[in-house]
């Protein structure tokens, strides 16, 4: 009797496994249902787009948190904001870690996307659990026909949160390194461009072309429908991901130029596949660069300046 009791017990956990992990408003939230959440039980809304943006139409009650808030300065934009000064934004926003928050982009493109998986991937990293990003953003709002507001912004009681890393999700520096050196074991997946992983372009603060040594390429825009290249759709992440590798267990680390298209790869894999541990390194390719130390597919010097004539970069 006891057997067939924990029998029981067991396939009831099991089935209610994934209702418990849906019950938050993410990872995705659609217009209709983020509609539905704005009459009933409303969340943070945040609009990571430019000012301007925000001020010609927004979603009721949204607040304008512009992406450059969660970044790094323009000579190593991927870098960390340090805790300090991310304490001084999200208290400002009136955040707080026991209230939802719905993460909105104009929803033009694979790289608008990247834009809110980063700010999503620094709340999460901070602390807030009960995260969504508006997939389609603002252009996919408007399409489904969701009211917009115009106008001044309501006032923002600030809160008192404090900003604190957890590391878990974030691999630094010194983390690639004992990667690379064999002192510690993970993928590493470059996020961007193959033209970028070959070697063959370059942005525009690294100082090398090239990608961390051992680098698995996977671009980031491999995640979206072909017919809709800013709309993220689960059941393709959990297809490909399955069809390329990447299963629970795997330590998976993603970067790209400036931890930008990295945060889309993270977020697929992390959020949506739900292989725990996936870590992103922000700085990516820029902090590394700027490092000195070992790249790969580095091109020559005859073929670097021949890339440089030829505007490659």
């Amino acid at each position: 009797m006891s057997n067939r009791i924990h029998s029981v017990l067991l396939a009831l956990t099991l089935l209610m496994a994934p209702l418990t992990a849906q019950a938050g408003i993410g990872p995705l939230i659609d217009p209709a249902g983020l509609g539905a959440r704005l009459e009933r039980d409303p969340p943070i809304v945040l609009d990571i787009r430019s000012g301007s943006a925000f001020a010609k139409g927004r979603i009721p009650d949204a607040r304008s948190a512009p992406y450059g808030l969660f970044r790094g300065a323009a000579d190593n934009p991927g870098e960390l904001v340090p805790e300090e000064r991310l304490t001084e934004v999200l208290r400002a926003l009136g955040l707080t870690t026991n209230k939802a928050v719905v993460i909105v982009h104009q929803g033009s493109d694979a790289t608008d996307f990247g834009a809110a998986a980063r700010v999503y991937w620094t709340l999460k990293s901070n602390g807030f659990r009960d995260l969504a990003i508006l997939n389609g953003g603002i252009n996919g709002w408007l399409k489904a026909g969701q009211r917009i507001a115009k106008g001044p912004a309501a006032a923002i009681t600030p809160s008192t949160i404090t900003a604190r890393y957890d590391p878990t999700w974030l691999a630094t520096r010194e983390d690639i390194k004992a990667i690379i050196d064999g002192k510690d074991t993970a993928e590493l997946i470059d996020a961007r461009p193959e033209a970028f992983w070959k070697g063959e372009a370059k942005h525009g603060a690294a100082a090398r072309p090239g990608t961390l040594p051992q680098a698995r390429l996977f671009t980031h825009d491999r995640w979206f429908g072909k017919d809709e290249p800013a709309l993220i759709k689960p059941e393709l992440i959990r297809q490909l991901a399955a069809e390329n590798g990447f299963e629970q267990g795997d330590r998976l680390v993603s970067f790209c130029n400036t931890g930008h298209w990295a945060a889309t790869n993270w977020f697929a894999l992390s959020e949506v596949a739900g292989i725990e541990g996936v870590r992103m390194y922000p700085e990516s390719i820029v902090g590394w660069s700027q490092s000195g130390y070992e790249m790969a597919n580095v091109p020559s010097l005859f073929q670097n300046m021949l890339n440089k004539i030829t505007g490659k970069y």
